[in-house]
């Protein structure tokens, strides 16, 4: 879409090509030897997003991985501040001692990316910027991140924010950095801010409901007054293949052994607060004689564990895209969709996780352009076999793409760290 500068970089790689910083320091010093010498080189952590964007061809690894530990945890200040490759699931493991969570409910891609049950790490988390299930109700990672310390692209280490969210003073750099997938900063400590966990969850689950009335149920559950925490809806056609979903199969929970539609909406609270807004949301989006489910604390838990690990589509081979669009063209995307893909409505209708089966260039690029006029935009999470290699893996207009560029340019005048993960001359 873009032109940019041909650059002869070597695109060789060998076990002598990676290294392994033990500290910020030392990240530093590699860094400002590559940035001398024009390298480009590959950020990573865990590796498990790292099939996520472009594909680089990079003479140099930098491998942050031993980057890994908390520094410091504060309950009762509410935030926890970690090395950057610190695994998502320690900092769980820990924060659940004191009946607290990242709010942001870090998603598992690594069944669907690489075959097995991988969260990943902090910085991974941050620069792909990808939230679960409760989005739509706390906010992104980028709105749970305090602060963080890093490398920019002339090895020179920079700082942004602090341990408490007022802690900010001129450009906000934390947010810039998520969502930016290592091409602006190699990321060394991470301040994230945290929330109590609550005490009790509900999924109340309405059963066999067509895509116009359960993207209303869910519009109509969010914007009442019973603070919803998740709202998805999964689709059940058995007339196209592979958008069948074994519901049985997928959850195992006594509760779901129905072969239609589902909607599913959460309730989250203390035990007494969570019977009562459920109560209430029944009563108020008026499903009382409808062909209702309720999943207990622990069903729940397990419903959106899966939610957020995509196991409607793991293990597949096909393409995975990722589509952002507003709720009220929800219904129309589906049309769309229909007989072709299978997905499934997340955030009330705002997030479309889709499933391709033997895409190709062409269809991918027709879905853009649907998706873009309905005020959306799409990311390729995953290629196919059908698909092995995406030019455009993220949506960006020019406008943006000039803003991206400047903003690239300030952190990584020579751009070597990730060059082109995103989009071209990036």
């Amino acid at each position: 879409m873009y032109t940019e500068e041909k650059q002869n970089f070597q695109t060789y790689q060998d076990s002598d090509s990676i290294e392994y910083p033990k500290n910020e320091k030392e990240a530093s010093s590699f860094i400002k030897k590559f940035y001398k010498s024009g390298i480009p080189i590959e950020l990573i952590g865990s590796g498990s997003k790292k099939k996520i964007g472009r594909s680089l061809q990079c003479a140099k690894t930098l491998s942050l991985s031993k980057l890994d530990g908390i520094i410091e945890y504060l309950p009762e200040e509410l935030y926890i501040k970690v090395k950057a490759c610190t695994p998502i699931k320690l900092i769980e493991e820990e924060l659940k001692k004191n009946k607290q969570h990242l709010a942001f409910e870090p998603i598992d891609f690594g069944s669907l990316l690489n075959g097995k049950s991988d969260y990943g790490t902090a910085a991974g988390h941050v620069a792909c910027n990808i939230s679960g299930p409760r989005r739509f109700k706390s906010g992104s990672i980028r709105d749970h991140v305090l602060g963080f310390r890093g490398v920019n692209g002339k090895g020179e280490i920079i700082k942004s924010g602090g341990v408490v969210v007022k802690n900010v003073t001129g450009y906000d750099l934390s947010k810039l950095i998520c969502g930016s997938y290592g091409t602006l900063v190699a990321l060394t400590e991470i301040t994230f801010k945290v929330l109590p966990a609550a005490e009790e969850s509900k999924t109340l689950v309405i059963h066999d409901q067509k895509i116009e009335s359960a993207v209303d149920l869910l519009e109509r559950s969010i914007s009442s007054s019973n603070d919803v925490s998740g709202a998805i809806f999964l689709p059940n056609d058995s007339k196209v293949r592979g958008c069948e979903m074994n519901i049985e199969k997928t959850f195992t929970l006594n509760d779901l052994k129905q072969k239609g539609s589902l909607t599913a909406v959460r309730i989250e609270g203390s035990k007494k607060s969570v019977e009562k807004r459920v109560e209430n949301l029944v009563n108020e989006i008026e499903i009382a004689n409808l062909n209702i489910s309720v999943l207990e604390t622990l069903q729940s838990e397990i419903f959106w564990n899966k939610v957020k690990s995509l196991e409607f589509f793991s293990p597949s081979k096909n393409s995975i895209i990722r589509v952002v669009i507003p709720p009220s063209e929800s219904v129309k995307l589906s049309y769309q969709l229909a007989n072709k893909f299978k997905y499934y409505l997340d955030w009330g209708g705002a997030l479309v996780w889709i499933e391709a089966f033997e895409l190709s260039e062409e269809m991918f690029e027709s879905l853009r352009k649907k998706v873009s006029k309905l005020g959306g935009y799409t990311t390729m999470i995953k290629n196919s076999e059908y698909l092995p290699y995406v030019e455009d893996v993220f949506t960006i207009n020019r406008d943006r793409f000039n803003i991206s560029q400047n903003i690239k340019k300030s952190f990584d005048p020579k751009r070597i760290l990730n060059p082109g993960k995103m989009y071209t001359g990036i």
